[in-house]
């Protein structure tokens, strides 16, 4: 493969237009009760009816947001108004709280323990008020943003299930979906509340959650960022840690901060080289920072989501900086991914490979894999390839 990013861009656009948002509009509406099927097997058929907020509000994000970035398409706005007067309705408990899980007709079916829960509405509401200019949607969209700025201390509240006290630990989920979330809703925030969000979460991300020695983003830490000598404190997601140095890009670039892009680059590096399987390729899901048995069994599986991320962290740190070892890693990573997750049959892609690179799961959508990663991970590179061609021009 040759630096034709001109090809790329088109290889992007083309699959995201004509192959994975055509699997979804196909196969996810509920046209009876509202919202969106996800439980979807190879060929597009439904094989549970249940419906994940995660899921939902994330289907209405990336139609919606296409609405915002491409163009004001009428089809795509109504997909997206579909799912958005679907979670509206019944999305939240009495206090405003996102449930997990609903039924299909829209019935609670777990409890609102999960921050994510909160975060996913806030950007789904937030781009799907642009697009559609409706303003009980920006109400709702800010609702769950500042639920989640109430909550990022202690995302579970009343539903961990941690002793308070004996091991006290934060997340990086939280400051790095909290990061993007943020950019996501600038046009909504007021400034000062935007920058003050966006300096205080590079800031966590970058300095307590990086390990500076070795380059590696932590999972989780104790909160003064210092390391735990146990499974959650030793734990390495190479997929998050990725994820999170995009979006870190996307920021500094945004402010101009060159050494931070350097920086965000730096550790994306240093995480493939240390998750990727040199025996079999592809990138671990669950890795020990100190080499011994992760608690995670499922390990050594290959997921769409980590590698489509690496993609779009390649492809960016390309972009913005020029060095040739995220373009000798882009080139490596677009191989596996492309050759292995791509369903050249059904349309769009697999989601869990075992350790060999073998389809593990022949679904196309679950619990956990939507109608999200995978169209976001096109237009994205789509766009870096874009004016990558523009720049060789």
């Amino acid at each position: 493969m040759g630096y034709d990013f001109k090809a790329l861009a088109t290889l992007y656009k083309h699959t995201l237009l004509n192959n994975i948002l055509p699997f979804w509009l196909t196969h996810s509406l509920d046209w009876e009760q509202g919202g969106y099927f996800t439980c979807l097997n190879r060929t597009g058929q439904v094989y549970d009816t249940d419906k994940f907020i995660w899921l939902q509000n994330r289907q209405v994000w990336t139609f919606s947001v296409l609405c915002n970035q491409l163009e004001k398409n009428a089809n795509w706005l109504e997909i997206a108004s579909h799912g958005a007067k679907f979670l509206a309705k019944h999305g939240r408990d009495a206090e405003g709280n996102w449930y997990f899980a609903l039924n299909r007709e829209g019935q609670p079916l777990v409890q609102p323990y999960n921050i994510f829960s909160d975060c996913f509405a806030a950007m789904a509401f937030s781009q799907y008020a642009l697009a559609s200019g409706e303003e009980w949607a920006k109400d709702v969209a800010l609702q769950a943003y500042n639920n989640v700025l109430r909550r990022k201390d202690n995302p579970k509240g009343k539903y961990t299930k941690a002793y308070p006290g004996t091991r006290p630990m934060k997340a990086l989920a939280v400051p790095m979906i909290l990061a993007n979330l943020t950019l996501e809703m600038a046009w909504l925030l007021e400034s000062e509340t935007l920058e003050g969000v966006l300096a205080s979460t590079v800031q966590e991300v970058m300095g307590d959650f990086l390990d500076q020695e070795r380059g590696l983003m932590y999972e989780n830490v104790a909160p003064d960022g210092s390391h735990i000598d146990c499974f959650d404190g030793r734990l390495i997601n190479p997929g998050h840690g990725i994820e999170a140095m995009w979006f870190i890009m996307d920021i500094a670039n945004r402010n101009g901060d060159r050494q931070t892009i350097n920086q965000a680059v730096d550790v994306v590096l240093n995480i493939l080289n240390f998750a990727w399987d040199s025996q079999y390729e592809g990138l671990y899901y669950f890795m020990d920072a100190d080499g011994h048995p992760p608690q995670q069994l499922e390990w050594d599986q290959k997921l769409w989501w980590v590698h489509l991320e690496s993609l779009v962290a390649l492809a960016m740190g390309y972009r913005l900086t020029g060095r040739a070892e995220c373009w000798e890693w882009y080139q490596k990573m677009h191989d596996y991914t492309w050759s292995h997750f791509a369903d050249a049959e059904y349309g769009e892609w697999f989601g869990y490979l075992n350790r060999q690179g073998e389809v593990l799961l022949n679904l196309k959508g679950g619990k956990w894999k939507g109608c999200f990663h995978v169209p976001r991970a096109m237009y994205l590179c789509w766009q870096q390839f874009e004016a990558l061609s523009l720049q060789v021009v």
